[in-house]
């Protein structure tokens, strides 16, 4: 099968970095071998140094990003317990959907899709739940919220509370510090900033999460007393859980050593200056950008669609004459928004400069 290369300027995957490809095709180790073990050390000691954490359990689940999310809500949730989520895009919306699943008393506060989470409306929406939820970059809209202001509020407020943070799009592409917002439990994918192929998702929890997690959740699969003792073993040493994808952790840890070597900020102000470029770039074209302003992420720039314009046939020619992806909307915007990734190896100037000369043409500005 024939398959055409393509400039992935959407939502995610984006294209991997170099070091990525080829770190997925050293040879294959087994799951238990002491190189792999090794290497998958590595990995976790490498994600806990971007994510600006200590927490002992630290890993890259193998699934995508919703199996992080979902891996976040059966550890943690009981029947009966109240669960505040902040909803200001789709992915909001699922975490009340897996909240809900787990039999969570689903607490929404709703906000405009486009602009932050509101913190004191998150703290006023109940006085003391188990769980308070919130998505740091809003894939679906191109918004950031202030973690770190959401979480030290709520510790300042109680002890009792666990703050799960969706970090999908923004682990790998800006500066992260989760022990210093006080964030207990955070997941994300390796699809976007961070450079690498859809499959892994990692994710973080803290010794407070530990300490008060669901021992028998009704899942087997992430249930993570039974990861823990294979990624941090016990006693007996590491106990077999499943076969873990080791090409996968292998272009992980390869895509990790390639932003350590560049430095975690200047990997950061690389993306800022490739966002802040394609902004520029957009407005002058006369188009109006959907994220509120001075919450807009650099990664992912949500644009409106303009309204003579056929949003789907656009993105058809994008593909079709440039080979180029851009992504639709979601949800009520799915016709009136384009989301364009700069993200990983695509944030850079040149991407940006691409993306902007192709949609001049096709739009005729």
């Amino acid at each position: 099968m024939s398959v055409t290369e393509r400039t992935l300027l959407g939502p995610g995957p984006s294209n991997p970095y170099p070091e990525a490809t080829l770190g997925s095709t050293a040879p294959l180790l087994g799951h238990l071998d002491p190189q792999f073990i090794a290497l998958l050390e590595r990995v976790c000691d490498r994600l806990r140094s971007l994510w600006g954490t200590q927490n002992p359990l630290t890993l890259p689940l193998s699934g995508t990003g919703s199996l992080g999310m979902e891996t976040a809500f059966a550890n943690t949730v009981r029947k009966g317990d109240t669960v505040v989520v902040a909803v200001n895009g789709l992915f909001g919306e699922r975490m009340c959907e897996v909240a809900g699943r787990y039999g969570a008393e689903v607490v929404r506060v709703d906000h405009e899709w486009g602009r932050p989470v509101d913190v004191q409306r998150v703290l006023d929406a109940h006085p003391s739940p188990a769980l308070v939820a919130a998505v740091h970059a809003e894939t679906s809209t191109g918004a950031v919220s202030d973690i770190g202001a959401l979480g030290r509020a709520l510790r300042e407020r109680s002890d009792d509370t666990l703050l799960i943070a969706d970090c999908v799009t923004s682990l790998g592409g800006m500066p992260m510090e989760l022990d210093e917002w006080k964030v207990d439990i955070a997941y994300s994918g390796t699809q976007k900033c961070l450079g690498v192929p859809p499959g892994l998702a990692p994710f973080t929890f803290s010794e407070r999460a530990w300490e008060r997690r669901v021992q028998s959740p009704p899942v087997w699969y992430i249930d993570l007393g039974l990861l823990g003792a294979y990624v941090r073993g016990g006693p007996g040493g590491r106990a077999y859980h499943h076969t873990a994808p080791t090409s996968m952790v292998a272009s992980l840890d390869a895509a990790l050593e390639r932003i350590e070597s560049e430095g975690a900020e200047a990997v950061a102000a690389r993306h800022e200056a490739a966002g802040a470029r394609l902004r520029e770039g957009l407005q002058e074209m006369g188009l109006d950008l959907f994220a509120a302003e001075g919450h807009r992420l650099p990664q992912l720039t949500s644009v409106r669609v303009p309204e003579d314009v056929d949003s789907g046939k656009v993105r058809e020619q994008l593909l079709r004459d440039y080979g180029l992806e851009i992504g639709a909307g979601v949800g009520p915007y799915a016709a009136s928004v384009w989301r364009i990734g700069l993200m990983g190896h695509n944030a850079r100037l040149d991407r940006a400069e691409l993306v902007l000369g192709a949609l001049r043409r096709v739009l005729g500005r």
